[in-house]
């Protein structure tokens, strides 16, 4: 097997002494996971950051064995990581799609609407501008799946609306996609959301 394409970085966790284990979602090919080889290295570090979109190389001899990748950097998240809130999202969106997701089946819009959701991030002026973008990825997550048809959240809903709305689909996700690993990936989702309930007390 040998796949070429860009792909946003999901998930990273070292592996052996140098070496780390990555979760790439790719437009045509879905997710995928593949070994990256000196990954805590200098020169592989800074790409190693969820959320930054790759051109990757990933490589297989047999079916059976985990493919290698090799990464090229397209677009670093890097300079939003120091700021909380940014960071916090950048987070959530990488975990619940790496978490949720299987391997080998592709979901062009959700591959779309990550990317969008993390330029987003990125670019807007405050959590205000990207807030809604993040409900409309959680809703369309849990549709593409198979869990209902959450409506996207309108551009007329209130902030306070739009916390309610990411607080029932806070508990979608943890009932129905996570309902076996909540712990850690639910968490980041809880440390974010209140971060964004702060914005309406301000």
């Amino acid at each position: 097997m040998l796949i070429r394409t860009p792909a946003l970085l999901c998930a990273v966790r070292p592996h052996g002494e140098h070496g780390a284990i990555v979760r790439l979602l790719t437009e045509e090919y879905g997710l995928a996971a593949a070994y990256v080889a000196g990954a805590r290295g200098r020169e592989l570090r800074p790409l190693l950051i969820p959320g930054n979109l790759l051109e990757v190389e990933v490589r297989s001899r047999t079916a059976s064995q985990l493919p290698s990748a090799r990464l090229e950097l397209i677009a670093s998240r890097g300079p939003w990581l120091s700021e909380p809130l940014p960071s916090a999202g950048i987070g959530w969106a990488c975990a619940l799609t790496a978490a949720t997701l299987p391997e080998g089946h592709a979901y062009p819009p959700l591959y779309d609407g990550l990317s969008a959701l993390l330029n987003a991030i990125c670019h807007a002026p405050s959590a205000r501008g990207w807030a809604r973008v993040l409900a409309g990825y959680e809703a369309l997550l849990l549709r593409e799946v198979g869990y209902g048809a959450a409506p996207a959240p309108p551009p007329e809903e209130t902030w306070a609306d739009l916390i309610a709305r990411l607080e029932r689909q806070g508990k979608a996700i943890g009932n129905r996609l996570l309902a076996d690993r909540t712990g850690d990936v639910m968490a980041a989702r809880a440390i974010l959301l209140d971060r964004l309930r702060r914005i309406g007390a301000d």
